[in-house]
């Protein structure tokens, strides 16, 4: 993906990735209300991630279904290769050593590192 997206783009891309393909009512009826925007706002955010080509609009009678062009995984990867690349340097130790140092590292969380870094060792 060329383009980034914004955060209230993303809130619409989340509904895709979760359930497509939607028609824009749809989309509007699970994004809208927790939101609290209008519809023609949610129409304007499906075209603007139309014009960034991360969606596709079929036609469906007299009405567009709207599907996502790029998954979840790839979306959050280059997300997170760009915090990473641009706030660390490109290494994920410093971003690690970051969160532990702010004690934003839960018991759990440490946990879940050491056994995904076993993981990783075999």
């Amino acid at each position: 993906m060329t383009e980034r997206i914004s955060e209230a783009e993303h809130a619409v891309m989340e509904v895709l990735w979760d359930e497509s393909p939607l028609a824009a009512q749809d989309v509007v009826e699970r994004v809208a209300p927790a939101r609290g925007w209008s519809a023609n706002t949610v129409k304007t955010l499906l075209g603007r991630l139309l014009a960034k080509n991360v969606i596709a609009a079929d036609e469906d009678g007299r009405r567009y279904q709207y599907r996502p062009l790029v998954e979840r995984g790839d979306y959050v990867e280059g997300e997170s290769r760009r915090l990473i690349d641009r706030l660390f340097g490109g290494k994920l130790t410093p971003l690690v050593a970051h969160l532990a140092e702010r004690d934003a590292l839960t018991d759990q969380d440490i946990a879940e590192i050491e056994a995904l870094l076993k993981e990783l060792k075999q």
